[in-house]
């Protein structure tokens, strides 16, 4: 008899039962997912952030070695300004009339401002450059810092896969085996039931007269149908499919309904 044989006979209590056992496993995987959900986008958070630190830290030393060879570039300019103002002044002493005095002086002069201007700039490149080292010093602590906290992220991650790796495998292999023994297009309606629920629950017990899905209140009669165990019931709110506690295997509050009423025995006056 084959796996689709035996689920096609399996009676609506026996569907019901091994549905809930099934969702207890599945339930299990979400909590091991939940354990160490957030931890895979921590990690992957961290790694986008130290490429995005490397990449503006790789920018800052490429201004300042540009902002670097500029000074040196201005140097030379002074040095070069310099040297063409003193072969002027040397010139100076040797002219022959107004007219190559007058020359020269507006060279020197001119050769004085360039020199003038230069070491402007160069103090305010200094002044970037000053920054920009500030800057990267700024960029380096927070990138050593962001790669320490991808290590030891990294290393809970690991930790934690390490530790329910097995179990999570067993587990999943345990539900694969459950789910060819449940009806094809059964298993297909729970499943997408599970999709569309925050929480992953596909199957729900009755509890304080209420749906243990969306907490919605159950009427008595489909109460007693869902523990009659005739049929498939799905909650009118939220869809998802209702076993009874008891089948289930749970222990429940009892809602106030059902409380047995103490009788007052009234009294001759």
């Amino acid at each position: 008899m084959t796996a689709k044989n035996e689920a096609t006979e399996m009676t609506v209590e026996q569907k019901l039962k091994t549905l809930f056992e099934l969702q207890t496993m599945l339930s299990e995987i979400d909590k091991i997912k939940t354990l160490r959900g957030e931890l895979p986008l921590e990690v992957g958070d961290l790694e986008d952030e130290i490429e995005g630190l490397s990449t503006r830290l790789a920018k800052y030393n490429e201004e300042l070695t540009a902002t670097t060879d500029d000074i040196k570039a201005k140097q030379q300019k002074i040095a070069d300004a310099q040297a063409i103002m003193d072969r002027y002044k040397s010139q100076i002493n040797d002219v022959k009339n107004n007219r190559e005095f007058d020359m020269l002086s507006k060279e020197i002069e001119f050769q004085s401002l360039e020199i003038e201007l230069q070491n402007k700039r160069i103090g305010e490149a200094e002044k970037l450059l000053e920054t920009k080292k500030t800057e990267i010093a700024a960029l380096t602590k927070q990138l050593a810092e962001r790669r320490d906290d991808l290590e030891v992220k990294k290393s809970e991650l690991d930790e934690i896969t390490a530790e329910t790796k097995v179990e999570e495998e067993k587990l999943r292999e345990d539900a694969k085996r459950l789910e060819v023994t449940i009806e094809p297009r059964l298993l297909t309606a729970f499943k997408r039931i599970r999709n569309n629920t925050h929480n992953g629950l596909g199957i729900v017990y009755v509890e304080r007269d209420a749906c243990g899905g969306c907490f919605n209140k159950i009427p008595p009669q489909r109460q007693l149908d869902i523990r009659m165990r005739k049929k498939i019931i799905v909650c009118e709110y939220c869809g998802r499919i209702m076993i009874d506690p008891e089948l289930a295997g749970v222990e429940t509050v009892q809602a106030e309904s059902e409380k047995p009423k103490r009788r007052v025995r009234k009294t001759a006056k």
